[in-house]
């Protein structure tokens, strides 16, 4: 009786075990009592892994199963938590049963069911888990354990290979370099395709110098959760001394521009807080250990964030900084607390109201700041060239550049309203920029904030113009040189006037010895005249000659300064002001000699201010474009780089009428069509008009660097002829091809601007109108013929040409047009799919051997078709199943015969639908389409399963960036009809094609029949579209 009741209590305990609030620890008590009562400790652990069993084949985390596990975990390690208690020595006997479950576990591992796989795992690492910190286990037991675990690593289950990957933790050793575990935690955190696996890993790996890179690693992983996971790992594992200054700033980059707003939370509330914990909490010791001087735009959000987490008054009473003037003192001023300022300042204005008064307690009156940066940059040391070959000098120089960068910024905080503040601001402003020791690197910002103040725009002419004079020409001081005949002159003068002095005192001495005292009162007067005048010939020997003169200076570093307050100018006047004489003198005498200056720092800020004045009249942009289409051929790629732009710049503004030679026309130019500025007024007929010669000759220069070995350019290139064509200025089929290549082209798959840049492009454009998506249609064949021409050895030649063929008839839905686009186009029989349809179908025709014409055959099964194309496109079929012998596309083209004799009157019945009912965008977008039309049963799906066509990446990724509400709808859909017809094989449906079903009819609502799967299955050819209806309608 005794031994049934100890049966049951084992079994008693699992059952009480299984309740949701058993208390586990009492449990493991009454146990426990049983166990060492029992003599017999064989039977008590079969008849406890018996029981053990039943929870083991469950896989679903049901809470009673959870239950029992977490209870056996904590029954099998309480013998380890008695030892700890009593420091007994009977551990070794009390061993048996954990022995006894692991090796249990370890045969159990390698099972069939993935649900007992699953269970051990789980249980090996509660069980670990639940160990004491100074637990022990034999060897031998370490290493199989160790060994199981790394093997169920590669369990094709996930939450498997999660388990074994928790179960691992406590087995891993980061000092020993050989270690397996951590070794297979790196290569999981890079590898495993799961992403919950990875965070696991990131939860159990250890942080060393082997694993941080690969921790690190995972902030840019795909998923947010990895990405999160990794950020609260880093706050709460690794210190921040363990990172460099480079990964620091990296991580503070990636973390607050992240797209998720959960991985910025953790960014902010967790990463940056253990930071700050690090620096005490000084926030300008943790600016000190990010380098703000090279990375401010890295600090910036940083400080932002910290603003953002904090009462703005706590910061404002915190800034000790400030002395009584508002002001930090010019020698405690350092590259951090000067940033902390600026941004607090910033912070503040950017509240508004909340801010203003703050704001007050910040900064001084304009007048006293002005004077302040004018004391701090006039302390500026100049350096001579031996001491910028010093580093330490040098260094120490950038600083006080910085900190007098972030000096000038402050300035647009300040409320410059009242009149005599302003006009003190504007004064020192002025005096600054006339500074000869003014630093290059801080005349833009000066400039800028000097205009900014200004508001008149020939204000700001006649101010910078003189600023430029007085930099330019400065008045100096210099010794006039006197002539050898002067000399002499002034010699012959000098010895008259003593001659003359001497005759008057003899003749003063005979006055007086005659008494002739009135005469002699006349010649004493004579003498003192002459006395002075000899002593002024005297002086004037003695001193040379010194005058005041302005003298031009051509000097690289002047001439920059002048060139950038120019720049700056330009920027912010007002387009329409035009080129006044003061602009025009300044390009005469500053400018285009600029652009032939020696200095590449020079001519580029001289090529860029000829942009700017270019954009300002059309003719003065007419005559210097010649200027700098040279520039672009022949200087540095910097220089190049700003000549490109100014030219993208002018043909986006004045399209390419101002820049039309008129000259007769170039009949052999079919390269583009050019829009002038009155673009949708005179369309009609500039595409009727034949290219001049100037046109063909700018265009193949620009489209040239599309092929250029600089990535900027390349970049630069590609992203003035996608901004020409989405407004409207350019229409090229051949450069859209061009494109389109270039986004494939496996050369450019590090310029991540390039590929993002063209991405966005080709969606936006190719949907926004008709004659976008026919320019695309024209670029289907040639593109698809220059990859199919493309030499072994061209990158070309790696480019999925069926990956390129998807993404155009994509592009060229016309179910994707804008519905504003669609309602202008409705009475077009043709839609873009019809024509396109007929040129893939001549296309086969002309070589019908060749290996492409699969390809062909795939995208025309993908074309949304409307039913007035219908007949003429049967007879080109019919031709090609004649003349084609591939078994593929014959069968092909028989699916999309029975699709077009099928279709035409339910896409008929289904416009006549959306018409009265006038439903939603995606309805009003659908055509009849060649995937939708017809469900093919298991026997046509089997056959033609490798002909349909799989959503490639670049499609996906295109797609991605269409804000089209449909796309969700059609997709919804696809996956519920796809559900219904059970036939075992993916069907294409509304991703590639319009939903033809109304939305008012929802499909999943009603399945059909079984007597309609059966008249199916016999009647493979018939198209079930209408029968699905009828019944959704029923």
């Amino acid at each position: 009786m005794g031994a049934k009741k100890k049966l049951l209590q084992i079994k008693e305990a699992f059952q009480l075990a299984q309740k949701p609030h058993q208390n586990h620890a009492k449990l493991v008590v009454a146990l426990r009592s049983t166990y060492n009562q029992l003599e017999d400790k064989e039977d008590f652990h079969e008849k406890f892994v018996r029981f053990l069993k039943y929870a083991m084949i469950i896989y679903r985390r049901e809470p009673a199963v959870e239950q029992v596990i977490d209870f056996v975990a904590k029954f099998v390690t309480s013998f380890y938590q008695m030892e700890k208690e009593d420091g007994s020595e009977e551990g070794e006997e009390d061993n048996l049963l954990l022995n006894y479950v692991f090796n249990f576990l370890l045969e159990s591992h390698n099972a069939n069911s993935h649900a007992v796989r699953f269970r051990t795992c789980q249980l090996v690492n509660k069980i670990l888990g639940n160990m004491p910190e100074n637990a022990q286990i034999d060897d031998d037991l370490f290493d199989k354990i160790n060994e199981a675990m790394l093997i169920r690593l590669k369990d094709k289950f996930s939450n498997v290979r999660i388990q074994a990957v928790l179960a691992l933790s406590r087995l891993q050793d980061p000092k020993d370099e050989n270690c397996p575990v951590v070794n297979i935690y790196n290569t999981l955190l890079e590898n495993d395709s799961n992403s919950e696996v990875r965070r696991a890993v990131l939860s159990c790996i250890a942080p060393s110098a082997r694993t941080l890179p690969k921790i690190v690693g995972r902030t840019l992983d795909v998923k947010e959760a990895v990405r999160k996971q990794a950020y609260e790992v880093l706050a709460e594992k690794v210190h921040m001394r363990a990172l460099s200054i480079a990964q620091r700033v990296k991580l503070l980059q990636q973390g607050l521009n992240d797209r998720s707003d959960a991985v910025k939370e953790v960014m902010k509330k967790k990463l940056l807080q253990a930071w700050l914990r690090f620096t005490e909490g000084d926030v300008l010791e943790l600016l000190h250990r990010l380098d703000v001087e090279n990375c401010p735009e890295v600090a910036i959000p940083v400080l932002n964030a910290m603003f953002s987490l904090s009462p703005l008054h706590d910061f404002v009473q915190n800034c000790k900084n400030l002395d009584s003037r508002k002001l930090i003192p010019l020698e405690d001023l350092t590259a951090e607390n000067v940033l902390y300022w600026r941004c607090l300042c910033e912070y503040l204005k950017s509240k508004g109201e909340e801010g203003e008064d703050l704001l007050e307690q910040m900064l001084p009156e304009p007048a006293i700041y002005a004077d302040y940066l004018l004391s701090y940059l006039q302390s500026m040391p100049v350096l001579s060239e031996e001491q910028r070959e010093d580093f330490t000098c040098f260094e120490n120089l950038m600083t006080k550049e910085f900190i007098g960068q972030q000096l000038i910024l402050i300035i647009g905080c300040m409320d410059t309203t009242e009149e005599g503040g302003r006009k003190h601001l504007l004064v020192t402003l002025q005096k600054i920029l006339i500074l000869p020791a003014t630093s290059t690197a801080l005349v833009s910002l000066l400039a800028e904030r000097l205009l900014s103040i200004i508001e008149d725009d020939d204000r700001r002419i006649q101010i910078i113009a003189e600023i430029i004079s007085e930099v330019r020409e400065p008045i100096v001081t210099v010794d006039q040189p006197v002539d050898a005949a002067e000399i002499r002159k002034r010699e012959l003068k000098l010895a008259e006037i003593k001659v003359k002095l001497f005759e008057a005192k003899e003749a003063l001495e005979e006055c007086i010895t005659l008494q002739d005292f009135n005469r002699a009162s006349v010649l004493k007067e004579k003498i003192t005249e002459l006395e002075h005048r000899k002593n002024d010939l005297i002086k004037e020997a003695e001193e040379p000659e010194i005058k005041e003169m302005r003298v031009e200076k051509n000097d690289p570093e002047t001439l920059l300064k002048c060139l950038m307050m120019c720049y700056e100018l330009l920027k912010i006047m007002s387009l329409s002001k035009g080129i006044g004489p003061t602009i025009n003198e300044i390009i005469e005498s500053l400018i285009l000699p600029g652009i032939t200056n020696v200095h590449p720092a020079v001519r580029n800020m001289a090529v860029l201010c000829l942009g700017c004045c270019a954009l300002q009249n059309k003719e003065f942009a007419r005559q210097q474009l010649a200027l700098l289409l040279q520039v672009l051929q022949i200087d540095n790629i910097k220089v190049k780089l700003s000549a490109l732009k100014a030219i993208f710049d002018q043909l986006m503004l004045f399209g390419i009428e101002p820049f039309k030679a008129r000259r007769g026309n170039d009949s052999q130019s079919e390269y583009a069509h050019i829009r002038t500025e009155n673009c949708e007024e005179e369309s009609e007929t500039i595409e009727e008009e034949e290219e001049t010669a100037t046109i063909h000759s700018l265009l193949q220069l620009l489209s040239g660097f599309l092929d250029s070995e600089f990535s900027e350019l390349r970049t630069e290139a590609a992203e003035g002829i996608a901004k020409l064509m989405f407004s409207g200025r350019l229409i090229s089929a051949k450069l859209l091809s061009r494109l389109v290549l270039l986004w494939y082209n496996p050369v450019t798959e590090e310029d991540i601007r390039l590929r993002h840049c063209l991405g966005v492009f080709f969606p936006l454009f190719a949907y926004a109108n008709r004659s976008n998506q026919e320019c695309f249609e024209e670029a289907y064949l040639p593109t698809l013929q220059t990859l199919l021409n493309a030499p072994a050895t061209s990158p070309l030649a790696e480019i999925d040409i069926s990956n390129v063929s998807e993404l155009l008839v994509d592009l060229t839905r016309p179910s994707g047009l804008k519905p504003q686009s669609k309602k202008s186009q409705d009475y077009q029989d043709l839609t873009v799919h019809d024509s396109l349809a007929m040129k893939i179908c001549n296309g086969i025709l002309m070589d019908p051997t060749a290996p492409d014409v699969r390809i062909y055959a795939k995208a025309l099964n993908s074309l949304e078709l409307s039913s007035s194309s219908t007949e003429n496109l049967l007879v080109l079929l019919n031709e090609i199943l004649e003349k084609v012998k591939d078994k593929m596309c014959q069968r092909a083209i028989e699916k999309i015969k029975m699709n077009l004799t099928k279709g035409p009157n339910v896409g008929k019945d289904h416009s006549e639908r959306t018409e009265e009912t006038g439903l939603s965008e995606r309805t009003q977008e659908t055509d009849i389409t060649l995937s939708e039309n017809t469900v093919q049963t298991e026997e046509e799906n089997n056959k033609d399963v490798l002909h349909t066509p799989v959503k490639s990446e670049a499609t996906a990724k295109l797609k991605s960036t269409r804000n089209k509400a449909g796309r969700g709808q059609r997709k919804a859909a696809e996956v519920r009809s796809v559900s219904r017809r059970k036939t075992g094989t993916t069907v294409k449906c509304g991703t590639e094609s319009g939903d033809e079903i109304p939305e008012s009819v929802p499909m999943s609502r009603s399945r059909p029949s079984r007597r309609a799967k059966t008249v199916a299955l016999e009647k493979t050819r018939m198209n079930l579209s209408r029968l699905l209806n009828t019944e959704a309608e029923q």
